[in-house]
């Protein structure tokens, strides 16, 4: 998201689907800035996607989502958008998740629903591009290039760094969950990737691998 807030010719979203997935899921964990978010921002899905639509009309839109916020097994609406799932290993996914909701589930996570997203673009001949943090920092900028290539848009280099501090396209939740981001100038290894899981969600670890292997062999390799 960063990134591509970097660019002139883009409208970045952070999370847009959020109160409707707070109002409408059966959500079994209370999420940080919870109330503010359902008082301040659109719960209709529809009208969500319409503002998206409108927006599209004179630039490119970068809609940042966390796919668990897509409630319909078949959201029609995104078979005419350019889709890029990005995952990570369960495992370091769990271990920065904790530190900020102590007892997520596999529905918390995403890496289920992505996998379901993902079976189902490819089911309609719109099989998504797959990203992977690991992947993405081992060469930012050729990795990114390339990500630029397959969506058809020019690369430029200004997507490689941005100013510490924050963009003022950050949900009103990135106080509880970007503070890593905040202290960053680009692209650059987590503070609390090296962070071991706890042996709690050793469960829920076992589930996700099942589907982050499901989308293993499509990641795009840098």
């Amino acid at each position: 998201m960063y990134s591509f807030a970097q660019r002139e010719d883009t409208v970045v979203l952070d999370e847009p689907f959020y109160a409707h997935y707070l109002t409408h899921a059966n959500v079994a964990v209370t999420h940080p800035s919870e109330k503010e978010i359902c008082a301040t921002m659109e719960r209709s899905e529809l009208k969500v996607v319409q503002h998206i639509n409108n927006l599209s009309v004179n630039k490119h839109v970068f809609v940042k989502g966390m796919a668990h916020h897509y409630l319909d097994n078949s959201p029609d609406f995104i078979l005419k958008w350019n889709n890029v799932l990005l995952i990570r290993h369960p495992e370091k996914l769990l271990a920065s998740f904790s530190k900020v909701i102590e007892n997520p589930t596999i529905d918390d996570i995403g890496i289920k629903k992505a996998s379901e997203i993902f079976a189902y673009l490819k089911s309609q001949g719109k099989t998504p591009i797959i990203l992977d943090s690991d992947e993405l920092l081992k060469d930012p900028s050729a990795y990114i290039k390339e990500l630029c290539d397959l969506l058809k848009i020019p690369f430029t280099e200004t997507m490689l760094r941005w100013k510490k501090g924050g963009i003022p396209q950050d949900g009103i939740w990135a106080e509880h969950w970007y503070k890593n981001v905040h202290n960053s100038e680009g692209f650059a290894l987590q503070k609390t990737s090296n962070h071991p899981m706890p042996k709690r969600l050793q469960p829920v670890l076992e589930e996700a691998l099942i589907h982050y292997t499901s989308l293993k062999a499509y990641i795009l390799k840098n």
